[in-house]
């Protein structure tokens, strides 16, 4: 006979965080192939050699981004029919729609340009409990996407089992390429489109001066992406931090895991056009705190919308609905937190013989109105 669902809920772990919507900032950059005669990118200054000639079959993308990451209500139990001495298992899990714009503005060297979509992704968060037969694994965590180019992903890992006190430490993250199967540390290709002063490389935007000058783009942030990370977090009180990183390439045995590509994508036996090999990504779900400063108020009026004060120009914080249970006189600061998602992700793209490493960053916080518990005011 099948086994009974568990009465309630299966374990969600470290994922009953992806609650809600959220919404913030971020940066992309992605080497990108180029073709022709005719070709569909075209540069301000003139490009030596003219693409696609090699080493400008090539196109480095840079997009400031805006993002929103919206999660459905868990699944509840998911059964899945262990084996003979495996027994069943009851998988939960978050659906999440994950959309992201470029708002780069090269008139103005901001973030402030018309929003034009370059990503959306569907996909599941699944929690995986222990097993100890068929395999013999720690609770685990996957996520599986789909995204329109035409890449599917399924990236695993073993959960988190505990936190960290205090913000992360974010370890740096490179673009530069390196040969298929190769090396990045000992093989790793530079390109002059790497150099953030340069003007005449197949890079867009191309000219990046007035982004150097207003600190949008900048030659750290290329030779790091996730500088944006750590910078995002300057001035915050972060009390708390998960991290696990989900990845397509198994580290172990018993962690599987792949990409798949339609056609186009994987090529033919002259090369692939743009292969997705393999996908990385480390998020760090952090727990923030903020400090509100709630104005006099007596019950009965209309609770309050507050934002707490951004800790640098730019920072996205949520918005908190204050109903103060006791009437105040004076204005009262009151500590309260919010959790806060940031990630990494690199995703190998093969093609022209080279392996190029496509790099997001993102810092996300609560889009929708976070309630404020009347305990806050204890």
């Amino acid at each position: 006979m099948p086994s009974n669902p568990p009465s309630a809920a299966a374990s969600l772990g470290v994922l009953a965080n992806f609650k809600g919507n959220f919404a913030g900032t971020g940066f992309n950059l992605i080497f990108r192939p180029n073709s022709g005669p005719p070709t569909t990118t075209t540069f301000p200054n003139p490009v030596a050699p003219a693409p696609p000639t090699p080493p400008s079959e090539n196109v480095l993308e840079l997009n400031l981004t805006t993002e929103t990451l919206s999660f459905s209500p868990s699944l509840g139990s998911v059964p899945n029919r262990g084996l003979e001495k495996q027994n069943d298992i009851f998988l939960n899990g978050i659906p999440y729609v994950q959309a992201i714009s470029d708002v780069t503005n090269i008139a103005t060297g901001k973030a402030d340009g018309t929003p034009v979509p370059i990503h959306f992704e569907p996909g599941l968060w699944m929690h995986i409990p222990a097993t100890n037969s068929d395999p013999f694994l720690g609770e685990s965590l996957t996520r599986m996407a789909s995204i329109p180019h035409g890449t599917t992903i399924n990236a695993q890992c073993l959960a988190p089992t505990t936190s960290i006190a205090g913000p992360p430490t974010i370890a740096p993250v490179d673009i530069t390429p390196f040969p298929i199967g190769g090396n990045q540390q000992s093989g790793g290709i530079k390109f002059a489109s790497q150099t953030a002063s340069a003007t005449n490389t197949p890079r867009l935007p191309q000219d990046l001066s007035k982004f150097i000058a207003q600190g949008t783009i900048t030659q750290a942030m290329l030779t790091d992406p996730n500088t944006v990370l750590r910078n995002d977090n300057v001035g915050k009180t972060i009390t708390k931090t998960f991290v696990f990183t989900v990845s397509t390439k198994a580290v172990s045995p018993e962690l599987a895991g792949g990409t798949a590509n339609i056609a186009f994508l994987h090529g033919s036996s002259a090369g692939p056009n743009a292969d997705a090999a393999q996908m990385s990504a480390t998020f760090w779900v952090e727990i923030v705190q903020y400090s509100l400063v709630v104005p006099p108020f007596k019950p009965g009026q209309a609770p309050l919308k507050i934002s707490p004060r951004t800790s640098h120009p730019g920072a996205l914080v949520p918005t908190f609905h204050v109903n103060p249970p006791l009437e105040t006189t004076v204005p009262k600061t009151i500590v309260i937190t919010a959790t806060q998602i940031q990630y990494s992700q690199v995703v190998f793209l093969n093609f022209a013989g080279l392996t190029w490493p496509h790099v997001s960053v993102a810092t996300l916080v609560p889009a929708t109105l976070q309630t404020v518990p009347a305990s806050a005011f204890n």
